[in-house]
């Protein structure tokens, strides 16, 4: 099967290590322009890219897909499949009408739940007990094509977004690598996803990590796992922001205004806590702005 591979993150790239492991011919991988990244805001090349290009794959960086010089270009490569891992561009229909065998997106949930951007760490901040990787056909709506297969996987207490996403980009791979025979040889089809329980989880922004102390405390600590890559959950304390790194939920009542912070019973296991609108929030570890 010859194969584009399109992908950016570090999510991606166990997917494309296992196609390449396992010999599949990849005409190309596509993979978002090089942009600043970390702290230091230094131009680098995606993971996606640099694993390819330490395999000697050919890389291409479009903007976008919607120019007629792309779609060309993409045509000429003549795919029988498009692989598809937390891209980041829309694919136009007349994208997914290339390869014959359609376009086959790794999407980190369990298909309706989730659709969209950031379904990994709404996964957390819903509080879900089981979450997955679903192998799906994309189509021109977000995430709502017929799905081939899912794989489950628990959401732990002590999951964030990083491990957690760690963990299915890895079941994500090998259930791709599983159904993609069954699929050339056309002896599995896609399923339509049906409409009951879809929940859409669009790409995250800043604001979300603000910390209201009136809600629970449950509901803050899966906000700091969820967001700790980014934006963070935080909190301001004398004019500065203040980031909440890892904290625990207490099950101790308190008749104290919440965001007051105060004393714990759990001390010195958890050294302090913040009253909430519901029980305590321990703080194990934070960060305070422009500190380490």
């Amino acid at each position: 099967m010859k194969i584009v591979f399109m992908g950016t993150p570090e999510f991606a790239v166990p997917v494309l290590r296992c196609l390449i492991q396992e010999g599949y011919e990849i005409a190309a991988v596509y993979t978002r322009p090089d942009a600043p990244a970390g702290r230091g805001r230094v131009v680098a090349a995606s993971p996606v890219k640099q694993l390819a290009q330490h395999h000697a794959l050919n890389v291409i960086q479009p903007k976008s897909l919607k120019k007629v010089e792309a779609q060309e270009e993409l045509r000429q490569l003549a795919p029988e499949a498009i692989i598809v891992a937390a891209y980041g561009l829309i694919l136009p229909q007349v994208v997914l009408d290339i390869p014959a065998l359609g376009c086959l997106n790794v999407h980190a949930s369990l298909l309706p739940r989730h659709r969209g951007a950031a379904p990994i760490s709404a996964a957390i901040v819903d509080g879900d007990c089981f979450t997955g990787v679903s192998i799906m056909q994309l189509d021109a709506g977000i995430d709502t094509g017929a799905v081939y297969t899912r794989a489950m996987t628990p959401v732990f207490d002590w999951d964030t977004t990083a491990s957690l996403s760690e963990r299915l980009a890895a079941i994500g791979a090998l259930t791709l690598l599983d159904i993609l025979p069954q699929i050339e040889q056309s002896v599995i089809t896609a399923a339509p996803q049906p409409e009951e329980g879809a929940t859409y989880s669009p790409m995250l922004s800043k604001a979300e990590g603000h910390i209201n102390w009136q809600q629970s405390a449950p509901v803050i600590w899966r906000q700091t796992r969820a967001l700790h890559l980014w934006p963070g959950a935080y909190t301001a304390w004398e004019g500065k922001s203040l980031k909440l790194v890892e904290t625990k939920p207490l099950k101790f009542a308190h008749m104290t205004q919440p965001g007051t912070v105060i004393q714990t019973p759990a001390a010195p296991a958890v050294p302090f806590g913040v009253a909430t609108g519901d029980g305590i929030l321990g703080i194990l570890s934070l960060q305070l702005e422009g500190k380490r």
